[in-house]
């Protein structure tokens, strides 16, 4: 797969946004992880949960990949149920 399964047809300004840089992340494991994430959930996503997607990318992909995979734990303010829900989106 080499990019965003979804059409942003449809999508709000800020989710086509956040769809693009999910799915250009800098490595492609992020890129896989994220963008498939956001393909499943961007246009579901309230506010608030946009807010916090928004804080989610800004992570460094290393450091990111690390958490999602398990291979270190999220620090308490990034161990939110929207990030429990990316993590377990990629476990299922």
């Amino acid at each position: 797969m080499t990019g965003s399964g979804i059409s942003s047809d449809g999508l709000d300004a800020r989710r086509r946004r956040l769809l693009f840089r999910s799915w250009h992340r800098g490595i492609r494991e992020m890129d896989l992880v994220l963008g498939r994430f956001a393909d499943a959930q961007i246009a579901t996503l309230s506010d608030a949960d946009l807010d916090e997607y928004e804080r989610l990318l800004d992570v460094p992909d290393q450091q990111m990949f690390a958490w999602v995979s398990g291979a270190e734990a999220a620090p308490a303010d990034i161990d939110t149920a929207l990030f429990r829900r990316l993590r377990d989106f990629h476990h299922d």
